[in-house]
């Protein structure tokens, strides 16, 4: 090692005596490190010799695995990756291994401003307006002619009625579950308490006949029905026994039901996005794509852009896009594909991509009233003469309100991470609904991404999709062919 260090030090080249003491008092000076300095160059020189070690075992390593059947191997599955993915089997197993996956934006804080390119040479500002739920705000996400075309293509389509009615079954369907009138009471017995209370049923009215119910309402029926001969509000289970599962539907629709008394007052219709639709409508689900990171896999497959129109009096009262998903409970875009039947399904809605079309000129807003609460207990939204769900009422009593601008989209989480890359349960607090229109009209449009939180489920009805796809373009391509031979024979 010394010898090694000596043409470092200044010695005149002339000086070519061995002799020891000059030597020593040469170095005399560099004493003071020489312990130092001779660790850190052993340091440096071992660390030199494992690294060419290392690399010697490497390229040893790689040399004897890239035989000719090695190569083969791992050409096929590069290969497989990249260009032409494993074909995934209508079935997989349960240990199959995870090619799909759903990125989730970061929303930091509230307030936070993040840049996303959207549209060649230009980018826009997307804004952090709650964690819980995960919502943004994209200003300027939609041009004024884009706005236009859609609303235009919507009424050339036509309109129709947004009412959400439960259908005439719900007995044949309670049959079906096999449940009893105690099973059913204790379901809606929120708290546990022996009675059902004026919210707790006033939940479960909304959810199953799509009328809006107030406690005064409600008070009127139990006197029409005579369902509650004490008059205390509240129903026992020998009270509750007396009445059919459809006793207050069939109440309402005796008497009459006003359009500001249902769950939703508006008009919509549907717009096709695939191949062949409207450019503007093609170009607006690659922007959703680009927007939320997700596979086009999986937004190509997903809803069409449902258009709504809100007159001035118009509303929907709060509600989830999507429910939460219980192994009786089967997805409507992946039915087909679910190994058995099951008496329930949702709209299993990952994202809302929501935009708005024009600016309203009074009321209209979106509002999430529970938005970055602490808890959220359902019990909670009714409370006193307040109901948070009452966008008619209430809708300034709500956490966060989204006034409606022009080209302006939101889009929010319905579902929270499974923490695997996939769905996990359902977000509560995406919980929201539109503010009653005081003037003018209000025009806006959804885009929901459907994604099944049963992973293989999902991949096999995407199997099954791409089949029938490759199925259709054989066929065409068999009588563009037989056409071409007839064009010929002609």
């Amino acid at each position: 090692m010394t010898t090694m260090m000596e043409p470092q030090k200044d010695v005149p080249e002339e000086d070519t005596s061995p002799s020891l003491p000059t030597l020593s008092r040469e170095r005399h000076p560099l004493q003071k490190s020489s312990v130092c300095s001779r660790s850190y160059f052993m340091v440096v020189m071992v660390f030199f010799h494992v690294y060419i070690i290392n690399v010697i075992a490497l390229l040893l390593y790689v040399h004897y695995n890239n035989g000719p059947g090695a190569t083969t191997s791992t050409r096929s599955g590069s290969s497989n990756h990249h260009s032409h993915p494993s074909p995934i089997s209508p079935f997989p197993d349960p240990g199959y291994s995870r090619t799909l996956h759903l990125p989730r934006i970061e929303g930091i804080r509230v307030g936070h401003i993040q840049k996303v390119s959207l549209v060649p040479n230009k980018v826009h500002e997307m804004r952090t307006l709650s964690l819980k739920p995960l919502l943004f705000e994209i200003p300027g996400f939609l041009s004024e002619e884009e706005c236009s075309v859609v609303v235009q293509l919507a009424q050339l389509k036509g309109l129709t009625e947004s009412q959400v009615m439960v259908p005439e079954d719900q007995e044949e369907l309670t049959k079906q579950l096999d449940l009893s009138p105690e099973e059913i009471f204790n379901l809606l017995d929120l708290n546990q308490d022996g009675q059902l209370q004026l919210q707790e049923i006033l939940t479960h009215s909304r959810v199953r006949d799509g009328i809006w119910l107030t406690p005064e309402s409600l008070r009127e029926i139990y006197a029409g029905l005579q369902a509650d001969p004490d008059g205390d509000g509240f129903l026992s289970l020998e009270e509750f026994k007396r009445l059919s599962s459809n006793a207050f539907q069939r109440f309402l629709q005796q008497r009459g039901v006003k359009k500001s008394q249902l769950v939703r007052n508006s008009r919509h219709t549907w717009l096709y996005q695939g191949e062949g639709a409207h450019h503007v409508l093609q170009t607006l689900r690659k922007r959703v794509t680009r927007l939320t990171r997700l596979p086009s896999s999986i937004v190509d497959l997903s809803e069409p852009l449902q258009v709504v129109r809100y007159e001035q009096g118009g509303h929907y009262h709060a509600h989830h896009d999507s429910g939460p998903v219980y192994p009786e409970t089967a997805c409507t875009h992946t039915r087909l594909a679910a190994n058995h039947s099951t008496p329930f399904e949702t709209s299993c809605r990952y994202i809302t991509v929501l935009f708005y079309l024009n600016s309203v000129e009074g009321g209209g807003e979106t509002t999430f009233p529970v938005a970055d609460n602490r808890t959220y207990e359902e019990v909670s939204l009714i409370q006193n003469d307040v109901d948070l769900l009452d966008t008619r009422k209430h809708c300034d009593k709500g956490n966060l309100r989204v006034q409606p601008a022009k080209g302006t989209a939101v889009f929010w989480y319905n579902y929270l991470s499974d923490g695997k890359g996939w769905v996990g349960e359902q977000d509560e607090y995406s919980l929201h609904g539109g503010c009653v229109v005081t003037r003018g009209t209000k025009w806006i449009a959804n885009n929901w991404i459907n994604v099944d939180p049963d992973y293989q489920r999902q991949v096999r009805y995407q199997q099954l999709v791409s089949q029938q796809q490759r199925s259709e373009t054989h066929n065409t391509e068999q009588d563009s062919a037989q056409h071409n031979h007839l064009h010929q024979d002609l």
